[in-house]
């Protein structure tokens, strides 16, 4: 039996395999910092705003069906003191609509818009708050609100826009 320098034999002093396996995986990885309840919720919030805002950039740039009235005026409607122009993404979506309000059989007149156009031309010509409800009563339904960023400031509400 040899001894190292420390007076302790071969025999004595075994290493472990778990320990050799240590020295080849190198240094413990670093750890992430743990995330708060709270930072989780701003980083769900900051991706739901990103995404709201390529949903809107779309919207923006997209042509949409907007039903016109008897007087030939941009079909809207009130809820809750807000107007909202009640535009669609195509044909199908507003003969859906047509069916669920109970006038699939009569003919509804439409116009091809651009989104832009609607939330910063046509919105602020009418009175009061007002927004697009684009493909109302669907499950994939949107709304773009009187708010800042979507619709001109001199008529968002959250800046005193009201009219």
């Amino acid at each position: 039996m040899t001894t190292g320098g420390d007076g302790i034999s071969e025999q004595q002093y075994r290493r472990s395999r778990l320990a050799d396996l240590d020295d080849l995986s190198g240094p413990p990885p670093e750890r992430a910092p743990a995330v708060t309840s709270v930072e989780a919720e701003q980083e769900q919030l900051r991706t739901a705003r990103r995404e709201f805002a390529v949903l809107l950039g779309e919207f923006r740039r997209t042509a949409v069906l907007v039903p016109l009235d008897e007087a030939g005026d941009l079909w809207s409607a009130e809820q809750n003191g807000v107007r909202w122009i009640c535009a669609f993404s195509d044909e199908e979506a507003l003969a859906r609509f047509a069916l669920a309000r109970g006038d699939a059989g009569r003919e509804w007149t439409y116009q091809a818009v651009l989104g832009a156009r609607l939330l910063d031309v046509m919105v602020p010509l009418l009175p009061g708050p007002a927004g697009v409800a684009l493909d109302a009563g669907s499950t994939d339904g949107m709304l773009f609100p009187p708010v800042a960023g979507i619709v001109p400031d001199a008529v968002a509400v959250d800046l005193g826009g009201m009219r």
